[in-house]
């Protein structure tokens, strides 16, 4: 199907017959991922007006369907690199590209989202309106499903804008919840003011290349005018702000906690994984691919982002992990500031380093969701019997839950490093020889110094899953013995994260070989 506008439609009166067409092809299977996505949620708020209250289950079914039918969508397009919306003046310039790096987060980020559906289904049917849910959930997806296919800062930014609005509703969609309003509130403010210094410094970078291509933008960008050089370097720096907001890089972390705690913990667990892979994807593309020629502009500026966040992470991580009483959600919070700092040491080593080791961000970053995702799902468990979810309530899980003790054990040591969690000890020794590769050593010890820090929380909270519990469980009524058994579909979300996290231990290669991924 071709989208075309015809020239005489365009020209002014007594204009050339003669000039050129403007013909653009759109590439279906390309889009199809975020299509897909974007469609089903629309056909599933219309669809709301005429399901009855009894049976808005449905809508929850379709959207886990639909997100699995936009997955099965990447399948045919692993074969070969396709690009669409290019410039009718120049074929090789497009707004659209589907290559590896594109394929590998789209999957991360439909993935995710699918397991925060499995994780949904039984929330939506408790406190939250079906219908606005679902709509929202898959509208956020469809936009952190573009971004990483964006190749020009007019379709990045609206992408990271289509993937945002929806979840500062999601975070405040629990109606007569404060702690909610709050959470939501606070992300809608630092969001748009992060926004808003992105917008300035892509103006920045417009006014001074012409373009706002990220071919075109590297190309244009080593022939500056020296009396503009300043006004791009500021562009550069400011176009950066809102991808680290993304990421929850320090400075621009202090929404997390907060947000985490009052929104429904399938967001929470959304903002985790889905947030930071839409700001470590747009900081990787507009870094290594528009913005080469001022890298000692933003390289230094993400060593020290990278640095400053995985300390204050796991720095506050363990403050969190001191007192019982505070909440498990508000140690993950903190656990996934510290573990955004890890993703960006590779990114700020690409500055530094001629074969762009961005493949280690990747890898880390799929080992992080897995892992992530499945530790908000046994937190989802628990929280249906333990509401306050305090770090106190895991103690003699192994006792009442054994399978979700193990399972949370493990996710917590794979976030460690520690055996048996051996792909969180393989994305950490990629990130750690991508660092000294670079020849960013202060980087690496600081690293190296975080992985002991954050040792002593996750040990901590693996140690309470199966110490003896404080009070002696009530004796058991006679007859059989009852089993204890989760909603079904976050029991399967449990099963298909651990299953993973324990293939990829026992396999970690094949993360790292999906994640090669070459932006050139």
């Amino acid at each position: 199907m071709t989208l075309a506008v015809a020239p005489h439609a365009l020209a002014a009166p007594g204009a050339q017959s003669g000039a050129q067409s403007v013909v653009q092809s759109v590439d279906w299977l390309a889009i199809a991922p975020p299509t897909i996505t974007a469609v089903a949620a629309l056909l599933i708020l219309v669809a709301d007006l005429f399901v009855a209250e009894r049976k808005k289950a449905l809508l929850g079914y379709a959207a886990v369907a639909s997100l699995a039918v936009a997955l099965v969508s990447l399948v045919p397009l692993r074969t070969a690199d396709r690009a669409t919306f290019c410039l009718t003046t120049a074929p090789d310039v497009c707004s659209y590209t589907v290559d590896r790096f594109t394929l590998v987060i789209q999957f991360l980020v439909l993935g995710g989202a699918l397991v925060t559906a499995l994780l949904s289904v039984t929330e939506t049917r408790r406190r939250l309106p079906a219908g606005e849910y679902w709509f929202l959930l898959l509208s956020s997806a469809a936009g952190a499903a573009l971004l990483p296919a964006a190749r020009d800062l007019a379709t990045l930014v609206v992408a990271l804008e289509v993937a945002s609005l929806p979840a500062f509703a999601l975070v405040g969609l629990r109606r007569g919840d404060r702690m909610s309003s709050e959470a939501a509130l606070k992300f809608f403010l630092s969001s748009v003011t992060a926004t808003a210094v992105m917008l300035l410094g892509v103006s920045f970078v417009y006014a001074t290349t012409g373009s706002l291509h990220l071919t075109r933008i590297a190309a244009r960008m080593d022939d500056v005018p020296g009396r503009l050089d300043t006004l791009a370097a500021a562009g550069v720096a400011l176009t950066l702000v809102g991808f680290a907001f993304k990421t929850a890089a320090v400075p621009f972390h202090f929404w997390v906690p907060d947000t985490y705690v009052g929104a429904p913990l399938p967001v929470a667990a959304y903002l985790s994984v889905i947030g930071k892979a839409v700001g470590f994807s747009g900081l990787i593309l507009v870094t290594v691919i528009a913005f080469p020629a001022h890298a000692g502009v933003w390289g230094p500026a993400v060593a020290v982002l990278a640095a400053l966040t995985m300390t204050a992470g796991n720095v506050a991580a363990v403050r969190q992990s001191a007192t019982r009483a505070h909440s498990a959600v508000r140690l993950l919070a903190w656990s996934s500031v510290g573990q955004a700092g890890y993703i960006l040491v590779p990114v700020a080593a690409a500055a530094r380093s001629g074969d762009v080791p961005i493949g280690a961000t990747v890898a880390y970053a799929l080992m992080y969701a897995v892992v992530n995702l499945g530790a908000f799902a046994v937190v989802a468990l628990v929280a249906r019997t333990k509401p306050l979810n305090r770090i106190a309530d895991y103690r003699g899980l192994y006792a009442t839950r054994p399978a979700a003790a193990l399972a949370l054990g493990f996710f917590l040591l794979c976030l460690a490093g520690l055996p048996p969690g051996v792909i969180g000890l393989f994305a950490k020794v990629a990130v750690f020889s991508v660092a000294v590769d670079a020849g960013l050593g202060w980087l690496a010890v600081v690293m190296a110094v975080n992985v002991v820090i954050a040792l002593y929380y996750y040990l901590q909270w693996t140690a309470q899953l199966f110490r003896a519990p404080e009070e002696a469980p009530a004796p058991a009524p006679e007859g059989p013995p009852a089993r204890r058994r989760g909603p079904a579909l976050v029991t399967t979300a449990i099963a298909l994260t651990a299953a993973a996290g324990v293939v990829l231990s026992g396999w970690p290669q094949l993360v790292l070989r999906f994640a090669a991924v070459d932006l050139f």
